[in-house]
């Protein structure tokens, strides 16, 4: 009877071991350790001069966003410009004006779920850091044009690619996990500053297409906040195989 007793208890163990396992070998935090990495990702994004950094990141991709809908709707990009406060341009000709004008915010947040997902790719995860850091060097060769858009594209690129020299792929995952979260974040808060403003993305939407601007913002609200949803889903899904 005892033995019997016992069987079920080890079956119970061996199971949750070999499901923390699994959650560790995807690259999946458990629901915890995501908790903890987002709200430690809001943190930074509130710290003066620490998040500085990785407002640019937002605004990269934010202007990547641009430059791609512009390539897309048969456009020519003639360069991006970054800023230190965050904010950013992206100088082109021709394209959809409606497509290029969403793609900003929408992009964005893409970018960190994009992102998110390549963390959770543990044996890739030096190649995704290299990807993305050969993608901001490419940016720079063909779009960047003055001093200081270089030189904070060089800042990131040195962020995303001086984690390689760790060798630990763990703390890649996690520090790769935590730029997503940061991303979409930053991609959430950043059209609120729109609200009430008569420039900038939503005021040029609402000029060409009637909707109200603050329509347009509500939209970019929903994509980022759909995207931290989708990061909690694939982590909860995880959890529960």
């Amino acid at each position: 009877m005892l033995d019997d007793q016992k069987t079920p208890h080890r079956s119970a163990s061996l199971f949750s071991s070999s499901k923390l396992t699994a959650t560790a070998a995807s690259g999946v935090p458990s629901r915890g350790l995501f908790m903890i990495e987002l709200v430690f990702a809001l943190l930074i994004t509130r710290i003066p001069y620490l998040s500085v950094p990785f407002k640019w990141l937002e605004s990269y991709f934010h202007e990547l966003s641009h430059g791609i809908a512009t390539i897309l709707s048969s456009g020519i990009v003639s360069h991006i410009q970054l800023f230190p406060n965050g904010a950013g341009f992206c100088f082109s000709q021709g394209g959809s004006p409606l497509l290029i004008g969403f793609a900003g915010y929408f992009g964005a947040a893409c970018w960190g779920y994009l992102i998110y997902l390549l963390a959770t790719w543990p044996k890739g995860i030096r190649v995704s850091f290299a990807l993305l850091g050969a993608l901001v060097v490419l940016s720079g060769l063909l779009w960047g044009r003055d001093l200081l858009t270089l030189a904070i594209l060089a800042v990131l690129t040195i962020i995303l690619l001086l984690p390689l020299k760790l060798s630990q792929n763990k703390i890649l995952t996690q520090f790769l996990r935590i730029i997503g979260l940061m991303i979409m974040l930053n991609a959430l808060a950043s059209p609120t500053v729109l609200l009430g403003l008569g420039q900038g993305d939503a005021v040029m939407l609402a000029e060409r297409s009637w909707i109200p601007a603050w329509i347009w913002v509500g939209l970019w609200l929903l994509t980022s906040a759909c995207a931290l949803y989708l990061t909690w889903r694939r982590v909860d899904n995880a959890a529960n195989r």
